[in-house]
């Protein structure tokens, strides 16, 4: 017998029995939220649909399927934003896709509540618009792209676990790739440790990782300065590290990026200086065509 859902009717119990209703669209929002954990309705608007009551409709659909479940994050003196985790379905889908053993419906229950339940919940989401930002410029600039965005785990994963920046990313404009990792500060940390975190980058160059920018992505002009201060004392010659702030601009692709020791000179994310090296055992190279982020939407 089918299983139900409240208010929704019968269940499916397969991904067989839904295959005739999925569209390439929605195992990119699958993979999207498997490897991100959750994404707001805005955000998968920005990158996947054309209007908020198209995107809304369809994760409505797939909710009936439980392909894809959500919650509210009631914030005080804030919108409610409505945020996607995994359902039974489509976290099924991503474990078999990768060869991994299917998850029961305990452990996705269990992966959601933790979700909902994560007092980094506010970082995750402002970490995924970082990168969600990118991806509804490139719909726009089409001599543009974000040709990686991997999570933290992921990264940490690529890079033999010698850093752990909250995601890694490789941008495109035109004929120039810049390769990046991303520190999200939402200034709940003293400036020490963040420039504590320099040292990993500095030794994972060394032992053959690739030459990427380390971006700080900060909450205030004031705090920028002061990291900058910081910076300057720290003296990391061999690093490439860039700041910004909300001040400087909406749009991370734009000339919003101030490189530590060359004054207050902002450029834009594709000028920064950047080398992806040889592949080697902590250097995953350039990107490929499995590491696009949108790569379902076109098979």
């Amino acid at each position: 017998m089918l299983g139900t859902i409240t208010g929704y009717g019968p269940a499916p119990r397969s991904l067989i029995d839904i295959s005739h209703r999925l569209r390439p669209r929605d195992y990119t929002i699958a993979a999207l939220l498997d490897e991100h954990t959750t994404l707001t309705t805005d955000q998968l608007t920005a990158v996947l649909f054309a209007h908020p009551t198209t995107c809304r409709h369809r994760l409505h659909q797939l909710r009936t399927l439980t392909f894809v479940d959500r919650f509210i994050r009631n914030q005080p003196g804030a919108a409610n934003a409505t945020c996607w985790t995994p359902g039974l379905l489509s976290a099924r889908w991503a474990a078999l896709a990768r060869g991994d053993s299917p998850p029961t419906a305990r452990m996705v229950r269990i992966r959601q509540d933790r979700v909902y339940a994560s007092p980094t919940l506010a970082h995750q989401l402002s970490t995924n618009q970082f990168f969600v930002d990118l991806l509804a410029h490139a719909r726009g600039h089409p001599e543009t792209g974000l040709l990686r965005w991997w999570s933290e785990q992921n990264t940490a994963a690529a890079f033999g676990q010698r850093i752990r920046p909250d995601g890694h990313g490789i941008w495109r404009s035109r004929d120039r790739t810049v390769g990046f990792h991303l520190e999200l500060d939402r200034g709940t940390e003293p400036l020490s440790r963040l420039v504590g975190r320099l040292a990993a980058h500095r030794l994972l160059q060394a032992e053959g990782g690739p030459q990427y920018p380390l971006l700080f992505m900060l909450p205030s002009r004031a705090r920028e300065q002061h990291l900058h201060r910081r910076l300057a004392e720290a003296c990391e010659p061999t690093l490439t590290i860039a700041t910004s702030c909300p001040q400087a601009g909406p749009n991370p692709a734009g000339p919003v990026w101030r490189v530590a020791g060359n004054g207050r000179h902002r450029l834009p994310l594709a000028e920064l200086p950047s080398r992806h090296g040889q592949p080697g055992i902590l250097n995953p190279g350039p990107p490929t065509g499995e590491d696009d982020p949108l790569r379902l939407l076109h098979r």
